[in-house]
């Protein structure tokens, strides 16, 4: 019996809603004697407005970095020790009972995200526009894959939705600078990885 991803994934977001969360992203990796299923969490929308207030409102209790204002609130995911506790015991018991991960043991790993999240869906991208990321593609564009600078949009094109990345952002290694262009148009459908590369 295989691995339901999409049922976990529907399961860990029931559960994140009961606690003010939502998921990021759900992966189940390892072998079969060493199976690790991890869940990235972050504050729900609501929480996350909450900590942007009051961070303009100079509240205290914020953490430094954003504070300091080396990185912008929507990085942050807000996430504490006792929310990831919490929902690992509430999933832990979800999993078990409605038998999601069948056959032998697994390692339940919950956290944040991190500075350096991945960026999977439309909505990843465009909460992020503005952001430095790094991006993977599964076909090369003017013979490179990887590509690295500050996502400045999400486009409409009529082969699908783009992104656009401004190249001057950042230092390119030598295959990017050879390919001649500042910024790059990349086709979500074409992008294998991305996530966002921390500026702190």
């Amino acid at each position: 019996m295989g691995i339901r991803l999409d049922e976990i994934r529907s399961t860990a977001e029931r559960v994140a809603a009961s606690h003010g969360l939502d998921v990021v992203d759900v992966e189940f990796a390892g072998t079969a004697k060493e199976r690790t299923l991890r869940v990235f969490l972050e504050k729900n929308a609501e929480e996350r407005t909450r900590m942007r207030v009051a961070l303009a409102q100079g509240s205290g209790g914020l953490p430094e970095a954003l504070a300091a204002g080396t990185v912008n609130a929507e990085q942050l995911s807000g996430v504490t020790h006792e929310d990831c506790a919490a929902f690992s015991r509430d999933f832990g018991v979800l999993l078990d009972v409605e038998d999601l991960v069948p056959e032998s043991a697994y390692t339940l790993e919950v956290s944040s995200p991190g500075l350096d999240r991945r960026l999977n869906r439309l909505e990843d991208f465009e909460r992020f526009t503005g952001n430095l990321v790094k991006v993977q593609t599964l076909e090369p564009i003017r013979k490179n894959r990887h590509w690295q600078g500050r996502l400045t949009a999400v486009n409409e094109a009529e082969t699908g939705k783009t992104i656009t990345i401004d190249l001057a952002a950042v230092k390119q290694n030598s295959k990017s600078r050879k390919t001649g262009v500042s910024t790059v148009e990349i086709a979500l459908s074409n992008i294998e990885k991305a996530q966002l590369v921390p500026e702190i």
